[in-house]
């Protein structure tokens, strides 16, 4: 071999070895910061399973309190009928609605005390639940989909945390915050996340088939003081910006006004993803469930209404079979 190629393949191989000597510690860097986040990723993904088990533990313990038999004094039949006035709140800051200035008082609907619970004791399954947790108010039922207790504190101490105050990211299904419960409410608004397991108000999503609904129109809230059976009238997802199409001003939902009370149930109705032929007018007790979606600055609604004293499940559901997409 010539000493020029000898020469040559030396300079080679040290450059190869000092680009390489260079290139170790980017190397090992890369390496740390991946191993670092494949670490943080499983935590996450553990954390996030652990939650949920105890999220499902917690609902199962809460649901064999409730469903216990009691004797001693049975629960009230369900009285479906008009319902309460609470003033016009501000909404809260999970919703942060810009909502525009509600009518002064012209023609408001009545308070209503509760009819079968003049003086609005506490049902007996509820005292139960209240010895585990004081904040837990109500329960809700939608067959086959959703079975949970409903707590009220505010807006905000339970997006974090379980029935029972423990953290945990799946958090609880609470009422606005805002919402007495001294008398019959005209609105009832639960707020629950949209979980992607399904949990809370993750199952909400089903809605968006119309055959789903159909068949999973009914939906049952009890509170401590009174039954409430309902019917799912708008699956609607809505903006809170003022100036967007499908904007809806929540405050005007809330309202016990008649006018604002209107404008709220035909903009629900108008943004349906389903057309039903329920009939929806100011003095009914609406129920709105409530979730996030991927756009902060929307939110899903399914909007239901109680069912009236003279109505029939049967009767109402030959409606709903009318439906249709829009």
């Amino acid at each position: 071999m010539s000493r020029r190629n000898y020469t040559q393949r030396h300079h080679r191989r040290r450059r190869s070895y000092s680009w390489k000597k260079k290139r170790s510690p980017l190397h090992l860097l890369l390496i740390a910061l991946l191993g670092g986040l494949l670490i943080f990723s499983l935590w996450q993904l553990i954390s996030y399973g652990v939650d949920y088990l105890n999220a499902q533990r917690t609902s199962a313990e809460l649901r064999t309190l409730y469903y216990a038999p009691d004797p001693e004094s049975p629960a009230p039949q369900p009285t479906p009928s008009p319902t309460a006035e609470p003033t016009s709140p501000p909404m809260p800051e999970i919703l942060s609605p810009v909502s525009s200035p509600l009518p002064t008082a012209a023609a408001n609907l009545p308070t209503l005390r509760y009819p079968t619970n003049y003086y609005a004791a506490v049902n007996s399954r509820f005292q139960k639940l209240q010895r585990q947790n004081e904040d837990i108010i109500g329960w809700l039922t939608i067959e086959d989909l959703l079975d949970e207790a409903v707590v009220q504190r505010d807006n905000s101490y339970y997006l974090r945390r379980d029935y029972r105050g423990y953290h945990n990211t799946n958090g609880a299904i609470f009422l606005e915050e805002s919402c007495s419960l001294a008398s019959r409410p005209y609105t009832l608004m639960l707020y629950g996340h949209n979980m992607k397991t399904g949990a809370m108000f993750g199952c909400l999503r089903n809605y968006e088939n119309l055959s789903f609904y159909k068949n999973n129109a009914f939906i049952t809230f009890d509170t401590a003081y009174e039954k409430g059976r309902f019917v799912i009238f708008s699956i609607t997802t809505v903006s809170l910006k003022s100036y967007d199409r499908n904007y809806l001003n929540f405050g005007k939902v809330y309202s016990s006004n008649i006018a604002c009370r209107q404008e709220s149930i035909a903009a629900l109705q108008e943004l349906s993803t389903h057309y039903s032929f329920i009939d929806v007018q100011p003095e009914d007790q609406l129920l709105l469930l409530i979730t996030c979606v991927d756009d902060d600055s929307e939110r899903r609604i399914v909007a239901a209404r109680r069912i009236r004293d003279e109505e029939t499940e049967e009767a109402l559901q030959a409606q709903l079979n009318r439906s249709f997409t829009h």
